[in-house]
């Protein structure tokens, strides 16, 4: 069984997210895949949803907020809704302008489903002569700008023919400067190669489990299942050696054989526990930039293993 592909078309708002989907979705047609789309918007009327309405494409709307911070529960039902009634062979969530990529992985990635999905990457627009003029915009929206651009996997930098020559090399040159990883195109109307933007295809270690999203990119991901109980304090023990640039962490723990797993959440260094009311699948899903997974991989195999000798 293969994983479900998915992309996270990224950007501002006014940026070419939508034609860059519209352009993805024909590509779809042609080649006779099975495809989802989640829309995401902040108001409670979807704008753009026409572009994506096929009966060949089944369509999610997520109105009313962003789907990294007010409607998450939403997401995650409407993600697996999909993933049992339509098995789509790949998804693209177009966000809302407002969404910060970390936020939109850690939305998406729920412990219930992660291993199901192959995260292919983050693609996101920008708006040339808005990305030239930033410097006239709010802190939060510049800060914004600079965050969707750094963790992007493959960014078009749109309404290139407004742009002069030089302001285009010192766009490139800025944008390369904050994620030299990325691939960079300047571009009209969206107008990219699909075959460019397939080779986001992750590249398997040979010597990791398909667990691990190993890609050259700066955000990748990764699902741990426990097979039983661990230790609450080596597991504390563990969160405290924790790289930096572990974002996020989530998914369900147990600490006792005879108790239901407590649901774990952890950011920006603060862990949080809440106690289930069922058995649920003892994953935890990892989000980071730069990681050697297969370093915490081990040692999350040290911790199970002590348990399990006592």
């Amino acid at each position: 069984m293969h994983n479900t592909e998915v992309y996270i078309l990224s950007g501002f708002l006014g940026s070419g997210k939508t034609t860059l989907l519209k352009r993805l979705l024909e590509n779809e047609r042609f080649l006779g895949r099975k495809t989802a789309v989640m829309m995401n918007e902040l108001g409670k009327v979807s704008i753009d949803s026409e572009v994506a309405r096929d009966e060949d494409i089944a369509l999610k709307e997520l109105l009313g907020g962003c789907i990294c911070c007010s409607i998450q529960d939403k997401l995650e039902a409407q993600l697996q809704d999909l993933l049992i009634n339509e098995k789509p062979e790949v998804i693209y969530i177009e966000t809302t302008g407002a969404a910060h990529p970390v936020e939109v992985l850690d939305a998406i990635l729920s412990p219930l489903f992660a291993d199901q999905f192959t995260i292919k990457g983050i693609v996101t627009t920008v708006d040339g002569l808005r990305w030239r003029d930033r410097k006239v915009l709010s802190p939060q929206i510049h800060q914004l700008l600079l965050e969707q651009v750094r963790h992007a996997d493959f960014i078009l930098i749109n309404k290139m023919d407004e742009l002069s020559e030089s302001e285009q090399a010192k766009i490139i040159y800025e944008i390369q400067g904050i994620n030299s990883a990325a691939r960079c195109l300047l571009t009209t109307f969206s107008q990219v190669s699909i075959d460019e933007l397939r080779k986001l295809t992750l590249s398997f270690d040979k010597e990791t489990s398909s667990s691990f999203s190993k890609t050259a990119l700066n955000l990748t991901t990764f699902v741990y299942q426990f097979q039983g109980p661990i230790s609450h304090t080596g597991f504390e023990e563990f969160l405290k050696d924790l790289p930096e640039r572990i974002y996020r962490i989530k998914g369900y723990v147990k600490f006792d054989p005879s108790s239901k797993p407590y649901l774990f959440q952890y950011s920006y260094g603060m862990p949080f526990y809440m106690k289930e009311e069922m058995n649920l699948p003892l994953n935890l899903v990892f989000i980071g930039e730069n990681i050697r997974w297969l370093e915490l991989e081990e040692k999350l195999k040290r911790l199970e293993n002590a348990f399990n000798i006592q």
